[in-house]
């Protein structure tokens, strides 16, 4: 990876008059904001259908697209919607926040009532998009047509001949349930379209856009349902134990995340076509990739189905270079980085070692009071990515009014803040003049925003993932403040402001042409 930084954002957090951020002028406006940045690197976070609790990690499907991300003022551009319909929506109040029951109450309709025109339209282009996706799209569509037949309950909770899946009783349903079936066919299709022109448009401005990929599905997902035989299930297909991590300093509990662990014997016996399939389908999405608990994959924290707590957990050996081998060998043309935080022991590091993935450094772990850290930039060998926080952490601003005063002195000294550069901007400017290959810092970090913009906090169930983005907030002052960081430390991206250039010169082309014509 070349010396580069890049903004962390999530769609869900950009503006947009629909309550939710979206696939549309919005995300072209940041892909601009970006590239006059100097930046390289949007890094999202994952952008599957949301289940209960509203996390992009507990997503329906590890393919699927998120309906609430398809922006709707393209579908009215398109024909296949109505203003005025949309204007009489109610999506909530809180420009700053996303309020999920207004979304989940109102955004199907819409989009049910631009599959009616748009379904018998485009059913060639949707036929070959379906035979495309074959490997994932119809048990999706059949998943999420089934989950409104049963009321929304997770597919453990269904007739027994649906949960266990009998073919016959499947092929009824699909009969009997072709309408919601083909509406979420369409609304993929949909999708996939306006994520493919966004991503296009961001190549053309010399940008990457960088995915998180779980470690773990949901349990609640048509990937569990539709292949459970890939799972730690029993005959019944009830979880025998389920994810989590242990107790620690932060959580006496530990965290029970409740995703069912992965059968990996049999995913090695046939080469681990499962995640060979499911990179494949991030691919299409991504052009990087973040593996989300890396660690997971040396060993994994097993929590017997039914408890209450993490604690009677216990550590069991992970797939290793068996899996991350064929991962890294199998996609040459897609970059991964290792989420390697947490507890890492001498195999993990060795595993890190060895698959030759940067990991992650965060500054916010590195100015402990106690004892040194190994997230101190100049411990920093240049094979890694620094953060200033992830999606996870506080901004950097309300780090600095929440963190320990000591370690908040041990940062001051080190990086020797000041307030007539400001707290956030000296905390950007450790993680821009590092050797990390890569930086990447929250947008709520450059824009110095406190609390109320943390995007999600560990362990707690409500309240996440809806912090966004104010319109006027991204100034072409700010854009060139971030610029001047950027190019300060060698990281500016050589193509961004390529495509402007060009196209200003083709226009004068044109005007001369036009002038000069009889």
């Amino acid at each position: 990876m070349k010396r580069s930084s890049g903004i962390l954002l999530p769609v869900s957090a950009l503006p947009s008059p629909y309550g939710i951020g979206t696939l549309g002028k919005a995300a072209y406006d940041f892909a601009d904001f970006l590239a006059a940045a100097g930046q390289s690197w949007w890094q999202v976070l994952p952008v599957g259908p949301t289940s209960y609790g509203d996390s992009p990690y507990q997503s329906f499907s590890t393919y699927a697209g998120n309906p609430y991300l398809i922006d709707l003022d393209l579908l009215v551009e398109d024909g296949l919607l109505e203003q005025e319909a949309l204007n009489a929506v109610d999506w909530g109040a809180d420009r700053a926040h996303v309020d999920y029951g207004k979304i989940y109450e109102n955004r199907f309709a819409v989009l049910a009532q631009a599959a009616r025109v748009g379904l018998a339209r485009d059913a060639e282009q949707v036929a070959a998009f379906t035979r495309e996706h074959q490997n994932w799209l119809p048990d999706y569509a059949l998943f999420m047509a089934l989950k409104r037949k049963f009321s929304m309950k997770a597919w453990s909770e269904w007739p027994e001949d649906v949960r266990l899946r009998r073919p016959e009783v499947l092929e009824e349903y699909r009969a009997a349930l072709r309408e919601d079936v083909d509406l979420f066919i369409y609304i993929q299709y949909l999708f996939y379209r306006q994520w493919k022109a966004l991503r296009d448009y961001v190549h053309k401005l010399g940008i990457g856009i960088i995915g998180d990929l779980p470690i773990y599905v949901a349990m609640d997902s048509a990937d569990v349902w539709a292949e459970p035989e890939n799972f730690l299930l029993d005959s019944e297909n009830v979880p025998v134990a389920v994810s989590g991590v242990p107790p620690d300093y932060f959580c006496a509990d530990g965290q029970l995340w409740g995703n069912p662990l992965y059968r990996w014997d049999r995913m090695k016996a046939d080469g681990f076509g499962w995640w060979i399939r499911r990179v494949e389908g991030a691919a299409r999405l991504f052009d990087a990739l973040r593996i989300d608990h890396f660690r997971g994959f040396e060993s994994f924290w097993a929590v017997p189905y039914g408890d209450k707590t993490a604690r009677n957990g216990k550590w069991v050996k992970g797939p290793g270079m068996d899996l991350v081998g064929v991962l890294t060998g199998w996609f040459y043309n897609i970059q991964f980085i290792a989420e390697d935080l947490g507890f890492l022991t001498p195999e993990v590091r060795q595993l890190l070692s060895d698959s030759g993935l940067p990991g992650m450094k965060v500054l916010e772990f590195a100015f402990d009071a106690r004892e040194p850290s190994n997230y101190l930039p100049h411990t920093y060998a240049p094979h890694c990515v620094c953060y200033t926080g992830t999606h996870d952490n506080t901004p950097v601003a309300a780090w600095w009014d929440e963190a320990a005063p000591e370690d908040v002195a041990v940062a001051e000294k080190y990086l020797g803040l000041n307030d007539a550069e400001g707290f956030h901007w000296g905390m950007i400017r450790g993680g821009m003049s590092s050797v990390a290959e890569l930086f990447v810092a929250q947008m709520q970090d450059y824009l110095g925003l406190g609390a109320d913009a943390r995007m999600n906090t560990p362990g707690t169930g409500t309240g996440n993932w809806t912090w966004r983005l104010l319109p006027g907030q991204l100034t072409d002052a700010l854009a060139e403040k971030i610029a001047g960081y950027t190019k300060l430390y060698g990281r500016s991206n050589p193509e961004a402001g390529k495509k402007e250039a060009a196209e200003e010169e083709e226009k004068e082309t044109e005007r001369a042409a036009a002038d000069a014509a009889p």
